[in-house]
């Protein structure tokens, strides 16, 4: 299915359970996911409903596809707009052609370290229970050595569109949960670039955006992220929350 904005994972999984146990008359069905999207994601979530579960570690394991949104100039503490700027780099302004000669040096294995706000597991806890706890006491950077890199692979990167100076950062909304904070960024001028990443399980491209701002000189965090493949389903194959309630209602 399509995950609506600031839906968790876990969200679209309890609804859709609640809806197919009722259809279906099975208390016992289960429902689960083949690989978790942020809440400030949206695009394909794979959803298993019964014996298809059984499936989903495979399913998870497949290549994916993401049309993601990098802005410059600019941090945040987890890397995406769930976070406020804690840091501003106004030297960086990458141009396009500075953008082209970098993307390909993060193409290929590699060794990547997730952002502390993730669901990566560290010693049995969530490392976004850590990166909270540690946020709200101020100590952040207390953290930066909690996560240990693990190796994936960026098939494929492509530079879709860049906005020089021109992207105003906006703060929509919309969406289901109050618990998921979005960064008021209005009136902001960043440049932003779109795009197109091909890569294996385990990537995370908060972490690609991270690590392409340092590249550059400065900074950057993720402003939009939309998965677009996972395996052999597109978006073209998706089909929204709204649709999967009136099948199972």
């Amino acid at each position: 299915m399509d995950k609506p904005y600031r839906w968790t994972s876990a969200d679209v999984i309890r609804k859709v359970k609640y809806l197919a146990i009722r259809h279906f008359g099975k208390k016992n069905l289960k429902v689960g996911h083949a690989g978790t999207l942020d809440p400030l994601a949206t695009g394909i979530l794979l959803v298993c409903i019964g014996p298809a579960t059984k499936r989903a570690e495979q399913l998870q394991s497949s290549p994916k596809e993401y049309l993601a949104g990098i802005t410059f100039g600019a941090t945040t503490p987890s890397y995406d707009l769930e976070k406020d700027i804690d840091r501003e780099y106004p030297e960086c302004r990458p141009t396009r052609e500075e953008l082209l000669e970098a993307l390909p040096r993060f193409e290929g294995e590699q060794m990547q370290v997730a952002p502390l706000f993730s669901a990566k597991s560290v010693d049995g806890v969530r490392a976004y229970e850590t990166a909270r706890k540690l946020y709200r006491q101020g100590r952040l950077e207390e953290g930066s050595d909690i996560i240990q890199a693990n190796r994936v692979c960026i098939h494929s990167l492509v530079l879709e569109s860049y906005s020089d100076l021109s992207f105003v950062a906006a703060a929509p909304m919309e969406g289901r949960s109050s618990r998921i904070n979005v960064a008021d960024l209005s009136g902001r001028r960043l440049p932003t670039a779109m795009v197109r990443v091909e890569c294996s399980k385990g990537t995370y491209i908060r972490a690609l955006a991270r690590d392409l701002g340092e590249a550059l000189g400065g900074g950057a965090f993720l402003s939009s992220l939309r998965r677009t493949k996972n395996g052999g389903f597109g978006i073209e194959d998706a089909i929204s929350l709204d649709v999967v309630v009136a099948l199972l209602d």
